[in-house]
């Protein structure tokens, strides 16, 4: 009888002792509407809805002409494509339905290409909408292949793209005819190969291959002969683009941190092979971009953060004044025929606008004006950029967000996905709607994130990986000793390789951290790489290791946090999409289950039409007040409303 009990027991998904546990996922796991009130403009403590109906527009392309601007905002609760005059005036929304993904106006000016997938899948279908919107195509009907748009060829007619169609698992270059609809292949790739850039006489792409997660070579593939030379592949991977072509199609302008710990401005000469360095800042050169008369070089220097721009005129080679901006993070986009740019701007108080600077007259015009929810922005929190040592003497980084009058309160260290990403000064609605509930915010630059030299982003690979994990411990005593949060009631929170960071806190330091939000993490490196989508294998092996490697993967499986999961002792929250292609939702589930099984505590969203992120406004709604409700309850925050 003892033995048909245990057996039943385990039928159940239940303990031998305690109370049954229900299965996981369950229904239960599906999040569900709930009534919300916005509540009034202006409030002292405003309700989650302003901040997630703050809108940003970004991701400009202007038309040839420079007189109107394409642009993506998620007003309508969905990120769509709008039109606007370059002047600024009231937008025309073009598409309507699934989030889209990626849009590009093409250099003929009669259409403009658009992506959409299905559920946050990461398949997209491609298609062509008129800049009125009263005409719309299906170019690429949507598959199970992956695909990464490559741009308009420069006379319009074509598309490039890279796709998995032939094997599920190399990418291929494509070439798709505007007019008729034809597809071909170019070029047959093994492992990540993208479109990087069209030459500007059409007859050559610059291909970009994976080398890890921070590196890339670069190649050049001649599409009238089909010829395939490989230009940069130093012997210590480097990181190339954005590029910018000269005229004559004799070079192309970049950055790159080939020989150097931050990238630079440089020009590589396709005659001679040669690759000099133009402008080499202390910081990364990040954006570069240029008119395609060849007479204008614009790109921009990560400075602590925050964007500076620079533009040249080529012919005269002196630099420009550059108009009046609002301080943030910039974005740049040339239209084809004219010397008009498009200057995405995106920072605490500006959530995300462009502007459209005319060089011919010197005009700077804000382009658009997203709506602000009812906040005023200027009581948003700005952060205090701080440097402090690790355990090992690397200097780590970070942006402090403190509440304003609440002394000593608790904080959520933030932890931010890639790994090689970078916590940046941009407007984080969610991270504003904690800290006017009176919880401060550490955005933490563990080692691995970009934007402090090469060597600190090679910091975390391969085995130098529970480096990274130390670093939460090293912020929370660097946060301690600082004297001005209450590092005893902290709570670690972040999303991708952030969620494996919150899960791996959880599991490494069981009594440092008081909860934990995960999104979309990775709780079993082992399954996780073998389950990841093609984008992600291609870079996988040079970032972490070898899968197939019996070493490796022992290495991964000790390094996952399923493998410590008894550990876990504070409540934790974890939110995954059911369609997520990069760390597959069965990561959340396993861990979820493991903790269930292990009588702690969790809650879980599992959202069946998400991806890799929370893109829908309804369900992000959900989410931010089930997490506020959670981190008040945890780190013992009288509840402020909203």
């Amino acid at each position: 009888m003892p033995a048909i009990s245990f057996l039943l027991s385990l039928l159940a998904g239940a303990p031998v002792q305690g109370k049954p546990v229900p299965p996981t996922p369950n229904e239960a796991d599906v999040p569900k509407p709930v009534p919300g009130e916005v509540g009034l403009a202006g409030a002292e403590k405003p309700d989650i809805a302003r901040f997630l109906n703050v809108r940003t527009a970004g991701a400009p392309s202007l038309s040839p002409d420079g007189k109107r601007l394409s642009f993506r905002t998620g007003i309508t609760g969905h990120s769509q494509v709008w039109v606007v005059d370059a002047s600024g005036g009231w937008p025309d929304q073009l598409t309507f339905g699934e989030p889209v993904t990626f849009h590009d106006w093409s250099p003929s000016g009669e259409w403009i290409a658009y992506g959409v997938d299905r559920g946050g899948n990461e398949r997209p279908g491609f298609y062509l909408i008129s800049p009125d919107g009263r005409r719309e195509r299906e170019l690429l009907a949507p598959s199970e292949a992956f695909r990464v748009f490559g741009g308009f060829s420069p006379d319009g007619t074509q598309i490039a793209y890279a796709t998995t169609e032939r094997n599920g698992v190399d990418f291929d270059i494509h070439l798709l005819e505007v007019a008729t609809g034809r597809d071909r292949k170019v070029h047959e790739g093994k492992g990540g190969i993208y479109v990087a850039s069209w030459r500007l006489d059409g007859g050559a792409l610059l291909l970009s291959e994976t080398r890890g997660e921070d590196a890339n070579d670069l190649h050049l593939l001649d599409l009238a002969t089909g010829r395939f030379e490989t230009l940069l592949r130093p012997e210590v991977p480097a990181a190339y683009g954005p590029f910018a072509w000269k005229k004559d199609g004799s070079g192309f302008y970049l950055a790159t941190n080939q020989d150097r710990e931050f990238s630079a401005l440089g020009f590589f000469d396709l005659g001679k092979k040669e690759l000099r360095f133009l402008e080499a800042p202390e910081q990364d050169v990040e954006q570069v971009a240029g008119t395609r008369d060849g007479r204008y070089l614009a790109w921009t220097v990560n400075d602590g953060g925050r964007s500076r721009l620079h533009v040249r005129d080529l012919g005269s080679g002196k630099d420009l004044p550059i108009p009046a901006l609002p301080p943030g993070i910039y974005g740049l986009d040339w239209a084809a025929t004219a010397p008009v740019a498009a200057v995405t701007v995106g920072g605490p108080r500006v959530p995300g606008d462009v502007w459209a600077w005319d060089l011919r007259d010197g005009s700077c015009r804000r382009a658009t004006s997203s709506s602000t929810g009812g906040l005023d922005l200027e009581r948003c929190v700005l952060p205090e950029h701080l440097d402090f040592p690790a355990r090992d003497a690397v200097t780590l980084h970070g942006l402090l967000y403190l509440p304003p009058g609440a002394p000593k309160p608790p904080v959520v260290l933030s932890v931010h996905g890639g790994p090689t990403g970078q916590a940046r000064p941009s407007f984080n609605g969610p991270h504003q709607y904690l800290l006017a509930r009176g919880i401060a915010v550490f955005d933490l630059n563990f080692r691995g994130s970009t934007g402090y030299g090469k060597t600190f982003t090679r910091l975390d690979d391969k085995r130098q990986r529970p480096n990274a994990v130390r670093d939460m411990e090293d912020a929370l005593a660097f946060l301690a000793k600082d004297g001005r949060v209450d590092a005893a009631r902290a709570a670690v929170m972040g999303g991708s390789y952030g969620g494996y960071l919150t899960f791996a806190a959880l599991t490494t330091f069981p009594d440092r951290f008081r909860a934990g939000v995960s999104f979309v993490g990775v709780s079993n490196w082992v399954t996780a790489l073998e389950g990841a989508s093609p984008q992600l294998k291609a870079s996988d092996r040079l970032e972490y290791g070898d899968i197939d490697d019996p070493a490796d993967r022992e290495y991964f499986r000790q390094l996952s946090p399923i493998t410590q999961v008894k550990n876990v002792r504070a409540p934790l929250m974890v939110i995954h999409g059911a369609n997520d292609p990069r760390d597959p939702v069965t990561e959340s589930d396993q861990f979820v289950r493991a903790i269930r099984e292990n009588g702690g505590e969790v809650e879980y969203l599992r959202y069946p039409d998400e991806g890799h992120g929370i893109r829908k406004l309804p369900n992000r709604a959900i989410a931010y007040r089930r997490i506020a409700a959670f981190l008040e309850r945890t780190l013992g925050v009288a509840s402020r409303g909203g």
